[in-house]
């Protein structure tokens, strides 16, 4: 017990911290934070900038709404960066809600909601805009909020978040929020030093890896929940970790399963709200984790022992009750199967199991549009309901208030009925295909509880505030922009890191659904790991490149280029590199030491033997190369029935070839003297075989037999002579070597003779130190290599980019400087910058209509899925010619890329220029979404690229086309897509 001046003491320390701003905030959450969050939020009150790494759902928020209250309450700007609009929407409405809609604004690109407000949500490459085009509106930014600062990793776009923490002036605080990563330190390392003063006290970095809601690791198998981990009961005791394994009922329970898929030898469908896929099959395989409500359980911990400490484990693991419902009853060994192939449980078993054991709400990864969109059909064909039908009416109501912007016809296109039914219901499916307006409303619906299993891609992971009591894993395989790939750990943890609302769920539950082929010792890995680094995406740009030229100069912009987190990592990479260089160095001057000859220059002679046996050594490669192609080429040319010299040997001399090359294969087949087959191959030649006679091998000659090889080596050893061993080349000098590089080889001899050093008693002495000078000289400089192909990278790359815009007249000839041409492109933020910068210089643009613009527009900004036809129909004359003009642009550029050993830009994608200029000319969504395989959704979001790229066609372009960018803007903007500006 505290002494009274300990109490009098702490009570005086509370009330002390309460008079400060960080007191003040605390006091308004009315939750007592966690240590990492206090010591996070009392580093930014002392003027520190901090990086926050904690699980995901662990709270790291409330340190980025500290910097907005502390911004607001001393009189400064505070701009909350996140990495996506649906983030940047949803954190809008939360602050707007805190502090007041006057002091809030939201800047995504297409949306601008008070702008000069002081505290501002926007997405990163608004804010890096900003900053090169050197906004007013950074005038009295003292806070910048990085949220998701992890998602610099992404290959993209991930290159946005390092410009924005090295152009932000030392001035502003950064504050960093990352989900749990295992180089923080190194993070942290890299911020310190570019954010200005590099000591500790300038930037905190506060690790946390607890889970303030325990997260427990299950597999389903059929319809039966298992515990993926156990820990031995024997050792459970509170505070002392238990052996952690996997749970060995699980195994058994699969190992039923697989034997009950094997008796079965097919499958039924007995579950009629079945998916209706491909062949009826399921569209992915499972794995997560899921729970069991309330208390003692045997382990679900994933392997971290430290989470084992104090659980209540009796050495065994406890399923889950029989699952009820169609599909649940028989198997091998009371497996209890599901209607799947295999005995899996369908996705409406598996809702239905998670609502009997109290583990909902769920979100359910499924990693496929269609399959989420399946998902809700089966439910709402099997006629699932997880919430009350009064309840339903609500939602009904909300909903329809929700899309009253929406043209009535348009709602039957975008599957509203059913999407609406489902809600009613308490389901929903969550993708980017969906209309945001849907996307949104079912994050609110869940969000408040309402909602009870969404189905959803993995972009439901990044970082919108969604958590569940379960999630569920349907696929160990997702498709990451370029193939199909395993779940990483990393991604496994923020998926599985939404599972347990803080403040509600006493735990979390994970969910991995088994199939065939999902290995659960794959399953605890991922679990398990705990080892994620993050790596830098950072590459410079065509773009970047002026604007840093523009606003640096180009050498301060290459130094700047230097202080990337990419570069920065590069250098780290080299320092076991260059420590070893270091030592060799010093080895090298020990040598030179130990061959100092006072006869003359060792070293020199020294580099005279080592030049002679270089060339020496070449020759020798040169000559086995020669031997071995003409080697190869006789035994490629050998016939049946002739016979050739062998090297000898216990088999013999000679052999007699029974099939050639060209009838066996690339090797041919012969029988020696002695009465052995065999192939013949290069390596066992040491020169090229000769053809030392003929012999008759009998049409139906039969390898195999015994008796056939005897007669047939005897009738060799009788019909053809023993050859006389040993042969000259010719064509060759001395010793076999080329006549060319003979004279090579007779001049240094030649040297090496005149060489004082030559004539020294102690020259074999001093030249075995000089071979080991040479070959640690050797590998010193291939370290070298290495360092410097590593440490200037990006700098090179900077150069050549910046040669390019010289050579196309964007810089100046010596690339100093940026011209008239240079400040379009600083505009430009689009992947295909320089073509669209070409694009307004030649006047390809010009002749266009609205309608016309917008759909050349959207050829530089569509990616096609790889489920879109090719080939769209042309919408126009105008658009066909522009199309091949940029087509044309296009080609240049890539060739003056490759011209100057730069990688080159992905092809334009003219997938969409038919809807969009049916879209832009007014035409119904139902009619521009018929004339395509785009979903609503992706037609929105794409049709809203559009318009960013006009807007910044608006500011770059000469008056006459920027005109026609601003009409042709104002004609995408309407109806659905104008419907959801805050996405």
């Amino acid at each position: 017990m505290p002494s009274p001046a300990e109490r009098y003491a702490a009570s005086r320390a509370r009330a002390a911290r309460a008079a400060t701003p960080a007191g003040r905030f605390t006091e308004t959450l009315g939750l007592e934070l966690d240590d990492f969050q206090r010591e996070a939020i009392d580093a930014v009150q002392d003027g520190a900038g901090v990086l926050v790494a904690a699980p995901t759902g662990a709270g790291k928020t409330v340190v980025g709404e500290f910097a907005v209250a502390l911004a607001l309450e001393t009189g400064r700007k505070a701009f909350y960066t996140t990495p996506i609009k649906a983030l940047s929407n949803q954190k809008y409405h939360d602050l707007v809600a805190r502090h007041g809609s006057a002091n809030v604004g939201l800047l995504t690109g297409d949306a601008s909601i008070n702008g000069e407000a002081p505290v501002v949500v926007m997405t990163t490459e608004v804010l890096r805009n900003m900053m090169y085009a050197a906004s007013p509106t950074l005038t009295g930014l003292g806070f910048v909020i990085m949220d998701e600062v992890h998602y610099l990793a992404d290959r993209w776009r991930g290159a946005v978040w390092e410009e924005v923490i090295i152009h932000l002036p030392e001035s502003v605080q950064v504050i960093s929020l990352s989900a749990t990563v295992s180089n923080a330190e190194e993070f942290g390392d890299w911020l310190r030093q570019v954010r200005g003063r590099g000591d500790a006290d300038s930037l905190r970095v506060i690790v946390s890896e607890h889970r303030p809601v325990p997260l427990w690791q299950h597999m389903m198998v059929g319809q039966r929940l298992y515990d993926l981990f156990v820990t031995d009961g024997l050792r459970a005791a509170p505070g002392v970790d238990g052996t952690t394994r996997v749970n060995p009922e699980l195994l058994q329970g699969i190992s039923a399963a697989e034997r009950s898929a094997r008796a079965d030898g097919g499958w039924r469908r007995d579950d009629p709200g079945g998916p209706r896929g491909r062949r009826g099959e399921p569209r992915g395989r499972g794995r997560s984790g899921g729970g069991r409500p309330g208390g003692g359980r045997s382990g679900g911990r994933g392997g971290d022992r430290r989470d084992q400490r104090g659980s209540r484990h009796t050495g065994q693991s406890r399923r889950y009750d029989d699952a009820r419902g169609t599909g649940g009853g028989g198997g091998d060994g009371g497996f209890s199967r599901g209607s799947l192939p295999g005995g899996v449980a369908s996705r409406a078993q598996v809702i239905d199991r998670l609502d009997r054991d109290g583990l909902l709400p769920a979100i359910t990864f499924i990693f496929s549009r269609a399959g989420c969109d399946g998902a809700v059909q089966q439910l709402l064909g099997r006629g699932t309901r997880l919430i009350p039908e009064e309840q339903g009416q609500t939602i009904r109501a909300l909903v329809a208030e929700r899309v009253a912007e929406v043209d009535p016809a348009d709602l039957g296109v975008l599957g509203y009925h059913d999407f609406v039914e489902g809600l009613s219901r308490g389901y929903a499916a969550h993708h980017a295909g969906m209309l945001p307006l849907f996307r949104e409303i079912v994050e609110e619906l869940f969000t408040a509880g309402q909602v009870r299993s969404v189905f959803a891609t993995e972009t439901l992971a990044l970082g919108i505030n969604m958590p569940a009591r379960t999630v569920v894993l349907e696929k160990l395989v997702k498709f990451n922009g370029e193939e199909h790939a395993p779940v990483t750990p990393a991604e496994y943890t923020q998926l599985t890191g939404r599972a347990g609302r803080r403040g509600i769920d006493v735990e979390g539950h994970a969910v991995v659904l088994w199939r065939r082929g999902t290995d659960p010792m794959d399953v605890a890995g991922l679990a398990s790991t705990r080892t994620y680094p993050l790596r830098s995406s950072f590459r410079p740009s065509s773009n970047m490149a002026v604007n840093l030229v523009a606003q640096y100069g180009r050498d301060r912009a290459h130094e700047l280029l230097q202080a990337s987190f990419a570069q920065f990592q590069a250098d780290r990479s080299v320092v076991g590199l260059t420590t070893q260089i270091r030592y060799n160095t010093e080895a090298l001057e020990g040598y030179a030491e130990s061959m100092v000859c006072d006869r003359g220059d060792f070293r020199e002679y020294g580099r005279l033997r080592h030049q002679l046996s270089e060339v020496e050594k070449k020759a020798a490669r040169t000559r086995q190369a020669q031997r071995r192609s003409d080697i190869g080429q006789a035994l490629e040319e050998l016939e049946r029935g002739q016979v050739i010299q062998l090297d000898g040997g216990r088999h013999g001399t000679m052999a007699v070839v029974v099939r050639g090359a060209r009838g066996a294969g690339p090797e041919p087949t012969v029988v020696t003297s002695s009465g052995r087959v065999q192939r013949l191959t290069i390596p066992g030649f040491r020169d090229v075989p000769e053809v030392v006679g003929t012999l008759t091998v009998p049409k139906h000659f039969n390898e195999r037999s015994p008796k056939a090889r005897k007669d047939l080596a005897a009738a060799l050893r009788s019909t053809v002579h023993e050859p006389v061993p040993g042969r000259t080349s010719s064509g060759r000098g001395r010793d076999g070597i080329p006549e060319g590089t003979q004279a090579q080889v007779d001049e240094l001899r030649a040297a090496l003779a005149a060489h004082p050093c030559h004539s020294c008693p102690e020259r074999e002495d001093h030249a075995r130190w000089a071979a080991r000078w040479w070959t640690l000289r050797k590998e010193t400089d291939d370290l070298q290599r290495r360092v410097t192909h590593r440490t200037n990278t990006l700098a090179a790359t900077f150069e050549r980019i910046c040669d390019l815009l010289s050579a196309m007249g964007y810089l100046s000839e010596d690339g100093q400087e940026v011209t008239g041409e240079g400040q379009r492109l600083r505009r430009i933020y689009t992947e295909l910058d320089l073509v669209a910068a070409e694009a307004l210089r030649r006047g390809t643009w010009r002749r266009l209509t609205p309608a016309d613009l917008a759909s050349v527009v959207s050829a530089l900004v569509h990616e096609s899925r790889g489920d879109e036809p090719g080939d769209p129909p042309t919408p126009s004359v105008e658009v066909a010619e522009a199309l091949g003009e940029m087509g044309s642009i296009w080609t240049e550029v890539q060739a003056g890329k490759l011209a100057h050993n730069l990688t080159g830009d992905r092809e334009m994608d003219p997938g969409i220029t038919w809807m969009v200029h049916r879209w832009a000319s007014g035409r119904g969504l139902e009619e521009v979404l018929r004339s395509g395989d785009l979903s609503a959704g992706d037609f929105v979001r794409r049709a809203k690229q559009v318009v960013d790229l006009l807007g910044q066609i608006t500011h770059a372009a000469d008056e006459d086309v920027a005109a026609t960018a601003r009409r042709a803007s104002a004609a995408m903007l309407r109806g659905v897509v104008a419907a959801d500006r805050l996405d």
